[in-house]
């Protein structure tokens, strides 16, 4: 199991205690500190879609509309933080966010 996030996000710190209870420990990757391969963003992408791009945070209101509209592979690419988080892989398939299907699928 890998979990992309932020060390300061506290979906992710909730997400990561959660998953500690439940007696699992993923490999996490800070997507600010480690970033995100180009494998694992097209694979990402393939599985997720523009789902992946958090509209609403800090940095996607910092883009211009130009830099909104171009390709969310290269946005995501200059900007990881502007991935939703957590992205989760486990057993092949990727999981968006910590809410209750997430849960449900991680946790049993």
């Amino acid at each position: 199991m890998r979990f992309f996030g932020l060390r300061t996000c506290d979906t992710c710190r909730k997400a990561l205690k959660e998953l500690a209870a439940a007696g699992l420990t993923p490999e996490v990757i800070d997507v600010r500190a480690n970033g995100v391969s180009a494998a694992d963003r097209a694979a990402m992408l393939a599985a997720l879609g523009d789902a992946l791009l958090n509209r609403r945070s800090t940095t996607w209101r910092g883009l211009t509309a130009e830099e909104q509209a171009s390709d969310p592979e290269a946005l995501l690419a200059a900007h990881p933080t502007l991935m939703k988080r957590p992205v989760i892989e486990a057993g092949g398939r990727w999981h968006l966010g910590w809410g209750p299907e997430v849960r449900a699928a991680l946790l049993g």
